[in-house]
């Protein structure tokens, strides 16, 4: 028997499950009875496709049996079961993405860590809470040899050759003994299947001895009794009216690992050119690794009730990859391959009809602020995603969007709230991009706007938001404008009066511009700036903008190009330094105006240790 030791992740999650606080312990039978479901899923689609299984013969189950005197639970199923080198990649190393953004969410403090059990699919490990030793002894279909993996979860297994008749996997638990009561019972564990795993689509049988007593001798016997303790029927092929929400519910728990009822959920029934049955769910927490690029697709793709796959990342676009659940055709063909789904007409149409269907459901949720206001804040990005990617569905996207506003710093706004609040005379949405909600807010580029009542959009998630809204383009029939590039709201100031402000600081804008040098493509006065004394905006009509947008949406890092630096005439440092001879301070004020306005805009200045001196003896000579 080869010894191996656990890669380091796996470790550390079996660490926390031996020794975890969890209280919700009993999700390890609904865990373990969903990877058995699974596993026959598999060999059912491969009995169908593969020619060497074509002729192989089973009764999908999955079996139960508890052993009080042997402290043990042990569960059984005949499915597509794993070879050597399965059960080293599935029980010994951690590939899925959610797994590591799970452990890198662990703080070290078990108490807390506990707590994170619930909002995560611990699968297989999760049988640590409860087990002394596990035994996993499995056959893959269509091969000769099995083998046996043995652990107590301290940092190792062992594997080995054994013998074993049929396909499947055996789990055999060795109870902890303070967990024997509860994992031996078959009420207990009755209650729990039928809570958890109770639509599972195969028949789970409970098998149990049981004291029976002899009507004429009086002796007392043990018997060994088979009782199937769920349904089996596949949830999403009831009717609407025959569930209630607690089956929705239980169902998604099962489907998505989680134990948080989902935020929504989304039965549908379609008949006519195409039928198919969808069940999609919204979690309430979005999954953790929603924003890898190896995240878990969530959706398993059925034909017939038949499982074909459920690592399809095209059965719906990624900007819906948190989304959950089950798409269930009655159209396309058994052995339909990777390819072939993404070149069917029928999956195309599902596929459509279900964006379609999934959008317009959140629509619905966001007449209810509060939950909507929980939805924004876990899948407002990943909508943004959708606006570039979906052109089919862009309009509805947008409509579901919210941002943070300069009308109201708590509540987030929708393009049409803030159309409706505009003034009869505005026609474009107004909007600024920064990394930083503090910075952005006290951007010297909003001046003009609040003294004009003018709203403008703040966009605090530049990462996402510099790709997508420059591609919106327009929302129904109003632009969208940064405030970076485009002009400032109209002023009461005669364009006489502008030419004659140009003319009175010419000579010192010709200086400024001449000591800053390459740092700045122009220098200019603005009447955009009220309490400011400088600010930098970008050149529209730069090719290089454009430019570094392209690279960016290619997810390419480009040098930005210089800005343009905009001086307030009408703020004391500007005037004074109009009048000034010092050839010295001219130099030193014309680089902290520079500096200081990149900042105020959360940009980098090009050298800190230049800046803190040039402040210095600026202040210096002040004092």
């Amino acid at each position: 028997m080869a010894k191996h030791e656990f890669q380091t992740e796996v470790g550390q999650l079996l660490k926390l499950m031996t020794h975890s606080l969890y209280s919700n312990k009993e999700i390890f039978i609904r865990e373990l009875v969903s990877n058995a479901s699974d596993a026959i899923d598999k060999l059912e689609y491969l009995k169908l496709t593969d020619e060497k299984l074509k002729d192989f013969v089973t009764t999908p189950q999955v079996n139960i049996k508890l052993d009080e005197q042997d402290k043990s639970l042990t569960i059984m199923d005949n499915g597509i079961g794993m070879s050597e080198a399965d059960l080293i990649s599935s029980l010994g190393t951690i590939a899925k993405s959610g797994t590591k953004s799970f452990l890198e969410n662990m703080s070290g403090d078990a108490k807390k860590d506990s707590k994170l059990i619930g909002q995560f699919g611990v699968g297989f490990y999760s049988v640590f809470m409860v087990a002394d030793k596990v035994d996993v002894i499995s056959k893959k279909a269509g091969e000769t040899q099995a083998y046996k993996w043995s652990s107590d979860g301290e940092g190792s297994y062992e594997l080995a050759p054994c013998v074993k008749e049929e396909n499947g996997t055996i789990i055999y638990i060795k109870l902890k003994d303070d967990e024997i009561g509860d994992y031996t019972s078959k009420y207990k564990i009755k209650e729990i299947v039928k809570k958890y795993s109770n639509h599972i689509a195969y028949p789970i049988f409970l098998n149990f001895q049981e004291e029976v007593e002899n009507e004429e001798t009086k002796e007392k016997t043990l018997e060994s009794k088979k009782e199937q303790i769920n349904e089996a029927t596949a949830l999403w092929t009831n009717s609407k009216s025959s569930l209630k929400e607690e089956d929705y519910n239980q169902f998604y728990k099962t489907i998505g690992h989680d134990s948080e009822n989902p935020m929504l959920y989304i039965h549908t029934k379609a008949e006519g050119v195409s039928e198919y049955t969808t069940l999609f769910y919204i979690p309430s927490k979005a999954p953790m690794d929603m924003y890898r690029a190896d995240f878990t697709p969530g959706v398993k793709l059925y034909v017939k009730r038949v499982f074909i796959t459920d690592s399809e990342k095209e059965l719906l676009p990624t900007y819906l990859r948190f989304v959950r659940g089950i798409i269930d055709s009655e159209d396309l063909p058994l052995n339909v391959s990777r390819e072939l789904l993404q070149e069917n007409k029928v999956m195309a149409n599902i596929k459509q009809s279900s964006i379609k269907k999934i959008l317009s459901e959140i629509k619905k949720l966001s007449k209810d602020e509060e939950k909507y206001k929980d939805f924004i804040k876990e899948y407002n990005r990943a909508l943004k995603e959708g606006v570039y990617q979906d052109y089919v569905n862009k309009d509805a996207i947008m409509e579901l969007l919210r941002y943070k506003s300069t009308n109201d710093s708590e509540k987030m706004t929708s393009f049409n709230e803030y159309k409706e609040r505009a003034e009869s005379s505005q026609n474009a949405i107004f909007y600024i991009i920064g990394s930083d909600e503090k910075v952005v807010r006290n951007s010297p580029l909003l001046e003009s706007y609040k003294k004009n009542n003018i709203e403008v959009l703040i966009l605090d998630d530049k990462e996402i938001d510099e790709i997508v809204t420059p591609s919106i383009g327009k929302f129904q029939d109003w632009e969208l404008k940064d405030i970076t590039v485009c002009e400032p709201p109209k002023t009461e100031q005669s364009e006489e009066a502008k030419k004659e402000v140009e003319e009175k600081f010419a000579s010192i804008v010709e200086k400024i511009k001449t000591t800053l040098g390459d740092l700045v493509k122009d220098v200019r006065t603005t009447d955009r700036l009220s309490d400011s004394p400088s600010c930098v905006v970008k050149d529209s009509s730069d090719p290089m903008a454009s430019m570094a947008h392209m690279f960016r949406m290619m997810g390419q890092e480009m040098p930005e190009s210089a800005p343009i630096l905009e001086i307030n005439p009408d703020h004391e440092i500007v005037q004074k330094l109009n009048q000034s001879s010092d050839e010295n301070m001219i130099e030193n004020i014309s680089h902290l105006l520079l500096d200081l306005a990149k900042i105020s805009e959360g940009m980098d200045i090009k050298d800190p240790i230049i800046f803190t001196k040039r402040l210095s003896t600026v202040m210096s000579k002040a004092l």
